[in-house]
């Protein structure tokens, strides 16, 4: 296989893993943390209504998500691809990056929790699956 062709696969790879991770863990958040009372987290509507109810604790398990989520999956593109191990993560960093900031704009959010996803869920998280991924 061409090597431009592993490195496409693992990035495909890699967001598919990171995705799946990032699914598993929003969707075991609500059991272990459950949203305020008569909150429907899978409703836009009632996120946005319903956002002043949020605590602090409510906020764990999103960073916990996209933060694994990208480490999970620029690790495994790291490990899995031909050449470039480091630049692979980061493409998985950008593009779970792109998909928080897109959810800032769209679901209601702190501006603490805000910066802090962006800031340190994406980016650090893929350079540090890089990195265990590269050796």
């Amino acid at each position: 296989m061409k090597p431009i062709v592993k490195n496409i696969m693992a990035v495909i790879a890699g967001i598919i893993l990171g995705s799946i991770v990032n699914m598993g863990i929003v969707s075991i958040s609500g059991q272990i943390i459950p949203p305020p009372e008569g909150v429907d987290v899978n409703d836009l509507e009632s996120l946005k209504s319903s956002a002043h109810l949020f605590e602090a604790k409510h906020f764990i398990f999103p960073f916990l998500a996209h933060a694994l989520g990208t480490l999970v999956g620029a690790l495994f593109a790291a490990k899995i691809a031909a050449s470039h191990k480091m630049k692979m993560a980061m493409i998985i960093g950008f593009f779970f990056l792109l998909g928080g900031i897109t959810m800032a704009f769209m679901v209601p959010a702190p501006s603490w929790f805000i910066f802090l996803d962006l800031g340190l869920a994406y980016i650090p998280m893929a350079r540090i699956g890089g990195n265990i991924g590269s050796r």
